[in-house]
């Protein structure tokens, strides 16, 4: 195998594990979207996402990753937030 199998196959290693971490996160989102839904709050908090990106970007530590990072967070975001909307709407 050469090193480019190896380091592919590393790569759907770690895609299978972020499955299991979408799927973790996502079944979180629909319990806030509960919980939203029953205090009457909106999904978008603007305050928190922000204090979110700050804390995870000190985390990241790395500046070359820094705005892919951001990418990828702002669509993880997005994604909560639409799926929080379905079940609302779904609730309502």
């Amino acid at each position: 195998m050469s090193n480019l199998d190896d380091i592919r196959l590393e790569i759907n290693k770690c895609d299978l594990e972020l499955i299991e971490l979408f799927k973790k996160r996502m079944s979180l989102a629909k319990e806030v979207a509960n919980y939203k839904f029953e205090h009457d709050l909106p999904i978008f908090d603007k305050e928190r996402e922000a204090k979110l990106i700050e804390k995870n970007i000190k985390a990241l530590d790395d500046k070359e990753l820094e705005s892919y990072y951001l990418e990828w967070f702002n669509t993880m975001l997005k994604v909560s937030k639409d799926y929080q909307n379905k079940i609302i709407k779904e609730l309502k």
